[in-house]
């Protein structure tokens, strides 16, 4: 009878365990569900269970708390960011008017007779003014594709098409860098659903820093996948400038003319229509790889 006794208690607490850890399953599934909903969408909406223990409800308490403070430092940054994006705006703006008159006047100065030191000055002064209105331009450009105020307006495009697009309106500046880029893609064509000025806005941006950094060469090679691959050989360059080229503002240093604004803003762009882009370095070749999925294509 003692044994029945035994077995049937042991039952019990095996059962009440059983039950309680069943219940704690669920309370860690509704927080690992919530959480992951509440890191990354925008709702003031906080973790709430089903469950009464007390452990697992103290540790929703506690998970709340970090995500007010969460929500806090985010509301302060997308603050922060929205007023430098504004301040971007307008201060390229202001310069606009100032450096269109700059620009008029050092034409009227170049036609004026001037002293070999006089033009020499007067080279100098047009090739910053130049560099300063490029700046400017590209600073408006990024912040209103940072700020995704650009509405993108999608439709069934062609990678083969607008990849040959993009390489006929840089062939003046391909040739005279002596580049003849070989390219390779498939006879079939690859279509995505993408935003048309953005894609050329992306493939120029790429061609024009391989202008800027290669040696003379620029292979293409675009795969039925969607995936869009520029190599080109950058001696100068090493595997840590490499993972900094989509950092705004920054250049390597041989890198002329340069805003450093041209991969970054390519980078904004294919992500917002839902694509991947990065640059790997190996053996003296740069290659920027640009995926679009296959997801994003039209039917």
């Amino acid at each position: 009878m003692l044994l029945f006794l035994l077995c049937l208690a042991l039952t019990v607490i095996i059962a009440v365990l059983a039950v309680k850890i069943h219940l704690v399953h669920i309370s860690v599934e509704e927080i690992i569900h919530q959480l992951d909903e509440r890191l990354y969408t925008d709702t003031n909406t906080l973790i709430s269970l089903s469950s009464r223990d007390r452990y697992m409800r103290r540790l929703a308490v506690v998970l709340n708390l970090q995500l007010r403070q969460l929500r806090r430092e985010r509301q302060r940054l997308q603050s922060g960011d929205v007023e430098l994006r504004d301040a971007v705006v307008n201060v390229s703006h202001d310069l606009r008017t100032p450096l269109t008159a700059i620009r008029g006047y050092l034409d009227l100065l170049r036609r004026e007779e001037k002293s070999e030191n006089a033009e020499r000055y007067l080279s100098i002064i047009e090739n910053r003014a130049e560099a300063l209105t490029r700046l400017t331009e590209e600073l408006f450009r990024y912040s209103i594709v940072a700020s995704g105020e650009n509405s993108l307006k999608l439709e069934c495009v062609s990678l083969n098409t607008a990849l040959e697009e993009s390489l006929s309106a840089y062939y003046g500046a391909l040739k005279s860098a002596g580049i003849s880029p070989e390219v390779s893609a498939p006879d079939e064509r690859v279509v995505r659903r993408l935003d048309r000025a953005a894609l050329s806005r992306v493939f120029g941006n790429i061609i024009s820093n391989a202008v800027k950094y290669s040696s003379g060469d620029l292979t293409i090679s675009l795969s039925s996948n969607g995936e869009i691959v520029f190599a080109n050989s950058a001696p100068g360059l090493s595997e840590i400038q490499a993972g900094r080229l989509f950092d705004r503002f920054y250049t390597v240093e041989d890198g002329q003319k340069s805003t450093g604004l041209g991969l970054s803003i390519a980078r904004a762009l294919t992500e917002q229509m839902g694509g991947a882009i990065s640059a790997v370095y190996s053996d003296g070749i740069l290659s920027i790889h640009v995926l679009f999925p296959e997801k994003s294509a039209g039917n």
